[in-house]
């Protein structure tokens, strides 16, 4: 599904169709600034201070072209689409803002929360991965479902949702860019919790590129310690057309793979590291297969 398709769907949930009846309930209206409240179900929890100063000069020079959509609540008004509109607009000290009140199911509100986020302004891997899985356990929708209304593949929403195993600390070094969503999948390949702990250390301190973190998944899954202060030797036998069939292999089935031989003939070892993982990889390699 492409972007320009998600956008005919939030307009859709917006309440943006192109009947007369639809442009009549659509009214902009001026409210005090102070009047507004952010979702606090909204996905993301980071907003970075520069887009926002940016935004806020636009602003500054234009005004608010494209009006917050709320709904009200007693006297005030939840803010559904727009935070970082409505952010920036405290930066520049605006009095009143430009909002558009609607009705919304709860499904909705945490629908376009997410739509809007991943549409306009990426989430980081772990804001996604919650968005998905408090839109699945609050709407009931399963990964099928949910790739289908954000307009991704499913292994794309399964490798997401995988990242919230990890320990606290490991998804707030994803959350603040200190180790990418690459290097935590080859942390979460690792079998044994206290070697997952040595290689996220080892990529903090070493700034391991996920191809090393992903050779030592290797050692560590097979018992052997990495000496401190030297980083594994990245497999180089290897073309780089090979290596790049590899990585494309790990990032769609979210594991450690092999890509073993030329490009006459060869085997692929994909490993798996459990009963439920070995299921999430036969889903995404067959969807429409039958397991059992």
């Amino acid at each position: 599904m492409s972007k320009r398709a998600l956008g005919k769907g939030i307009d859709a949930l917006l309440g943006f169709a192109d009947d007369v009846e639809s442009k009549e309930t659509s009214a902009v209206t001026e409210v005090d600034i102070n009047l507004l409240f952010p979702n606090p179900e909204q996905p993301r929890k980071v907003f970075k201070e520069e887009s926002l100063k940016e935004l806020a000069d636009s602003i500054r020079e234009q005004g608010i072209i494209q009006p917050i959509i709320v709904e009200k609540q007693g006297n005030k008004y939840l803010i559904i689409a727009g935070e970082r509109r409505f952010r920036a607009a405290k930066i520049v000290e605006l009095a009143k803002v430009p909002v558009i009140p609607r009705s919304f199911s709860r499904e909705e509100k945490l629908e376009i929360a997410l739509i809007e986020n991943i549409q306009r302004e990426d989430l980081s891997p772990i804001e996604e991965a919650r968005a998905y899985r408090l839109l699945m356990d609050e709407v009931g929708l399963n990964q099928d479902e949910l790739a289908k209304k954000v307009g991704k593949n499913r292994s794309t929403i399964a490798n997401s949702l995988r990242l919230l195993k990890l320990p606290e600390d490991m998804q707030d070094a994803v959350d603040t860019g200190s180790m990418s969503a690459g290097h935590a999948r080859s942390v979460l390949a690792v079998i044994n919790p206290a070697d997952q702990r040595i290689l996220f250390n080892r990529i903090l301190r070493d700034g391991l590129s996920v191809r090393e973190a992903e050779t030592q998944v290797n050692v560590l899954n097979k018992g052997h310690r990495p000496i401190p202060g030297k980083k594994a030797k990245p497999v180089t036998s290897k073309t780089p057309e090979i290596q790049n069939i590899e990585q494309k292999f790990i990032d769609v089935l979210g594991t450690k793979v092999l890509v073993k031989g030329n490009g006459m003939k060869g085997k692929i070892e994909i490993s798996y590291f459990s009963m439920e993982d070995l299921e999430r990889i036969f889903e995404i390699v067959a969807p429409d297969g039958e397991l059992y």
